[in-house]
């Protein structure tokens, strides 16, 4: 069973590591590694009432929910002078967020997640009454009405006999919320853009501006290893989304630091291309202990004041496999670390104890990383 494991990891390693030279040696769009600063989504917050719940909602123990409903009634001109008039068992106070994506306009729909935030058991059915959502500088952006979907059901007889699907107490509505106001999120204005890398790097920013550079002159130039600075040439200060696209499609090469990521608790090691080792010896040897319960009876001799007893013998036995020993030369290749891992009949989670070892000798050049 060790064997026939040994040589399925043999071959999912060499499969991965014919993906991962492969990878880094293919060209990436710099679309897909880095983005024009600016161009972002807004977060939005509200609080609000969903109202005809089906005896589902808030209880009159939630504060909030009561000083809410009487605000929005006393809005409308409604006075209330005793709690009985009003079935609090059918409210619920909740949280609406929202994300504001970059370029909406006045009028666009955007979704909307409704929460709630006292005790009700589940706002399915029930509907959003129109509640302002606010961005972080407190302004109002958006604002939300409309029947809630939660997509889970809670039911039961009240005495404890209940069933509940997903989490009734959270709802969506596609579309519920009306863009009011825009953020303005014109780039170039300046005559320069800027583009920010998902992943800081001195050489990858160095070869995003080498290649747009190459593309369009000295217009580019990369201030730190996350930003890289566009000055956007005369004849596209027009059309500055065509020029954007344009440098989207440029193909670079990006560079990344030699690691090695390794979970410990399912035994998945994945190792990068630029993992390099020194000249090391690696040994692995496995040792099997076993221990035993065995139950004897003690049979006193006859015509004696002796009792029959029943002893227990623990018995333990060690034996310890036959080490495996291969040294390693130096070397840049992957295939060959994989190699001489799977050589001494290494399984993952003895390769995860071999290259630590490995680290701590100093014999691997590469950032371990345990998930």
């Amino acid at each position: 069973m060790k064997k026939l494991f040994t040589i399925l990891t043999l071959i999912l390693c060499i499969a991965f590591t014919s993906t991962t030279v492969f990878a880094e040696s293919a060209p990436t769009r710099i679309k897909d590694i880095a983005k024009v600063q600016g161009v972002r989504n807004n977060q939005l917050v509200g609080y609000g009432l969903v109202v005809g719940l089906q005896g589902t909602g808030d209880s009159d123990k939630i504060t909030p929910m009561i000083s809410s409903t009487a605000s929005m009634l006393r809005t409308f001109g409604v006075a209330v002078d005793t709690d009985e008039a009003i079935k609090y068992k059918n409210i619920a106070v909740v949280m609406v967020t929202a994300t504001l994506p970059p370029f909406v306009r006045e009028g666009d729909n955007i979704d909307i997640i409704v929460s709630s935030m006292g005790d009700a058991k589940s706002i399915q059915g029930g509907t959003l009454l129109q509640t302002p959502l606010r961005a972080g500088n407190g302004e109002v952006y958006a604002v939300a009405q409309g029947p809630v979907s939660t997509g889970g059901f809670i039911a039961g007889n009240g005495s404890g006999n209940t069933a509940q699907k997903n989490f009734p107490t959270v709802g969506t509505t596609p579309n519920g919320a009306i863009v009011e106001r825009t953020v303005e999120d014109e780039i170039g204005q300046q005559g320069q853009i800027s583009l920010s890398l998902a992943i800081a790097d001195f050489t990858t920013a160095t070869r995003v501006a080498g290649a747009i550079n190459s593309a369009y002159g000295s217009i580019a130039h990369a201030a730190n290893p996350a930003r890289i600075d566009i000055h956007i040439p005369n004849y596209y200060r027009s059309n500055v989304v065509e020029f954007v696209s344009t440098i989207e499609e440029l193909s670079i090469i990006p560079d990344s630091v030699a690691k090695v990521v390794f979970n410990e608790r399912t035994g998945t090691i994945v190792m990068g291309g630029n993992v390099t080792v020194d000249e090391c010896a690696i040994t692995q040897g496995g040792l099997s202990i076993r221990v035993t319960r065995e139950t004897d009876i003690s049979q006193p001799a006859p015509f004696s004041y002796g009792r029959t007893m029943r002893t227990v013998t623990n018995e333990t036995d060690v034996e310890e496999q036959p080490s495996s020993s291969i040294v390693m030369p130096p070397t840049t290749n992957i295939n060959d670390i994989v190699g001489a891992l799977n050589a001494v009949g290494a399984t993952p989670r003895d390769c995860i104890s071999i290259l630590q070892a490995m680290k701590a000798a100093g014999a691997i050049h590469a950032v371990l990383e345990i998930i």
